[in-house]
């Protein structure tokens, strides 16, 4: 996933939310705001290249109130999807929060 585009694609507009995801993010707390910050400055921390229906990637950040959150996004190349937002969790998630355990 090339995040020089994704972020290209987040200044021109080209953002698609869905329900589920929007209504997940309203459970958990996480606003959209946060979820751009993390798309802005976040980093890659796994890739998904072979994702159906289009490549995406997860992306490690923190929300404008300073939480880490996690975000997975994909895009065809001309918009972004964001395909949900979350907090990592130390069951899934290492101490650094970036870190996948097994």
């Amino acid at each position: 996933m090339d995040l020089g585009l994704l972020r290209e694609l987040f200044h021109q507009g080209h953002i698609k939310w869905t329900a589920h995801c929007l209504e997940r993010m309203q459970e958990r707390d996480i606003s959209i705001d946060d979820v751009e910050n993390a798309l802005l400055h976040g980093e890659m921390i796994e890739d998904y290249p072979d994702d159906y229906p289009h490549p995406s990637c997860l992306l490690d950040g923190r929300g404008r109130s300073g939480k880490r959150i996690h975000v997975v996004a994909g895009t065809d190349g001309e918009e972004i999807y964001v395909i949900t937002a979350y907090e990592p969790n130390i069951i899934k998630f290492a101490e650094d929060g970036r870190t996948r355990r097994n």
